[in-house]
């Protein structure tokens, strides 16, 4: 299955996706904010703890069903020494997030830094002895 990747996710937020409810998240992760920025609910992506620069084959991770997306700039205002400040704008995006299962990392392609990542995942199959 080909998808698009976002990475750098911390593991306690897949773990907590992992016992099935949606959940909010928010990210400010440049690659994160572009990928996300070109999808539409109900499209599926791979989320992963490992970074952008480390994603390789065989890498874990969960596919998650985008629920909704809402990009959107915040500004921000820094103060120095109470005298000066500076304005500054960051692009975040919330997206509410449903797992589908647990995968594997079977092929990555990144074309270049402005342009999501995409991955080739198998989902992952668990067996239960009786």
């Amino acid at each position: 299955m080909n998808c698009l990747a976002l990475t750098s996710i911390a593991p306690e937020i897949i773990r907590e996706l992992l016992r099935g409810k949606a959940r909010t998240i928010e990210l400010q992760s440049t690659p994160n904010v572009i990928t996300l920025a070109g999808l539409e609910p109900g499209a599926v992506v791979f989320m992963t703890s490992e970074n952008l620069e480390d994603l390789t084959p065989g890498d874990t991770g969960i596919i998650v069903e985008l629920l909704s997306i809402s990009v959107t700039m915040k500004r921000i205002m820094e103060f120095t020494q109470g005298l000066h400040y500076e304005e500054r704008e960051r692009m975040s995006a919330r997206v509410k997030v449903r797992c589908i299962g647990s995968s594997t990392v079977k092929n990555v392609s990144q074309e270049t830094l402005i342009r999501p990542i995409s991955v080739e995942v198998v989902k992952s199959a668990c067996y239960h002895a009786l």
